[in-house]
């Protein structure tokens, strides 16, 4: 068994990070890092996992929570060779006496980055057992301020056991200072709905917790790229009164809820007239991100047009599209959307998500 850790002598040793992004987004990640925390160097990597070593000035915690590519990032404690739970809470106890605060509780992050199985992104069987096992040898004085769940609470202090392939235990800490922050590895724990009409379910449900859009009974919505209906389901199942622009046929269930309206044509070819009542609009088209801010601008910039929020993705055909996202952002900007936020949530795939805002809101 090694150990690795954050003292040596009396002296603080050199900071490490530890992140997670999706496998196919790692050169975007570390372009990204590169660019947003100079300050980091890259040190060891194993697929979706890489840390860093800290140079220099401290890292921002608000630059972390606007990374694009990162599933989430953890401070380094050390880590175990061949790890198991009792080793790990010798390391663990006096970072909860030294940073968890009176009669507050914290959460246990187990998860790995190698191993992942088949279809959409979640914790494997494995890792699941693992936290179990982890927990029940944490110390009587610390039972009862440990969470029985994974999912921590906003700002909650949350150990991390990152486990590779090579059966090496990379242990953290973080606070859950964001939504992807309060779940192990950064997942979004969503599986996909019986009824689900497509992947674009996944994708929406998980945008609409990040954003925090208060979109609820009688909010009044576009989905444009709406066929087969994944998108609309996720505003439908809020009680939105939603708009469904597709040349495509959507799933019979959409068709049949009494909110739901379908204007069958392309979105160029329809009269702006139909949007005047939309608040809010999202969009999932399979085209390159240019096209689709085209085809919101021409709605969102038309006159009597009052559209409060827009949540869309941006497909990023190639990686290097990745460096166009600031300008991207800008565009969004200069058509009166102050808040403007882009991530790779968990169910994208080569895409991002984007949120946009107008706040506060004059009609």
């Amino acid at each position: 068994m090694t150990l690795s850790p954050q003292l040596t002598n009396g002296e603080q040793t050199p900071r490490y990070w530890y992140f997670s992004t999706a496998r196919g987004s790692v050169p975007a990640f570390k372009s990204e890092l590169k660019q947003r925390l100079p300050q980091l160097r890259p040190s060891y990597s194993s697929g979706g996992f890489l840390t860093y070593k800290q140079d220099g000035a401290a890292v921002s915690s608000a630059v972390m929570r606007k990374l694009i590519f990162a599933g989430t990032c953890v401070e380094a404690m050390g880590k175990l060779d061949g790890g198991n739970p009792k080793s790990f809470w010798e390391m663990a106890v006096p970072v909860l006496q030294r940073e968890l605060e009176p009669q507050r509780r914290f959460c246990l992050h187990v998860w790995s980055p190698d191993l992942g199985g088949c279809g959409e992104p979640a914790l494997t069987p494995e890792v699941r057992r693992l936290f179990h096992e982890i927990s029940a040898e944490v110390p009587a004085a610390l039972a009862e301020r440990l969470e029985p769940t994974p999912e921590a609470r906003e700002g909650q202090l949350c150990l991390d056991v990152i486990v590779t392939a090579d059966g090496t235990w990379w242990l953290g800490r973080h606070r859950a200072d964001s939504l992807h922050r309060r779940f192990p590895g950064g997942l979004f724990p969503l599986t996909p709905a019986p009824d689900a009409a497509s992947r674009a379910w996944l994708k929406f449900e998980e945008g609409l917790w990040w954003s925090g859009f208060p979109i609820g009974i009688g909010s009044r919505c576009a989905d444009i790229g709406a066929a087969p209906g994944g998108g609309s389901q996720a505003l439908l199942s809020r009680g939105a009164e939603v708009l469904g622009v597709d040349p495509a046929e959507m799933t019979p269930s959409v068709l049949r809820s009494p909110n739901f309206r379908h204007l069958r044509g392309k979105i160029s070819a329809l009269r702006r007239s139909e949007f005047l009542k939309t608040r809010w609009i999202i969009a999932d088209m399979n085209v390159a991100p240019s096209y689709t801010l085209d085809a919101l601008e021409e709605i969102v910039l038309r006159p009597k047009m009052a559209v409060r929020g827009l949540l869309f993705t941006m497909k990023l055909f190639s990686l290097a599209m990745a460096a166009d996202i600031p300008a991207y952002i800008r565009r969004i900007k200069s058509w009166g959307f102050n808040q403007v936020r882009v991530r790779q949530l968990t169910f994208n795939h080569q895409e991002v998500m984007a949120a946009a805002l107008k706040k506060p809101f004059r009609r």
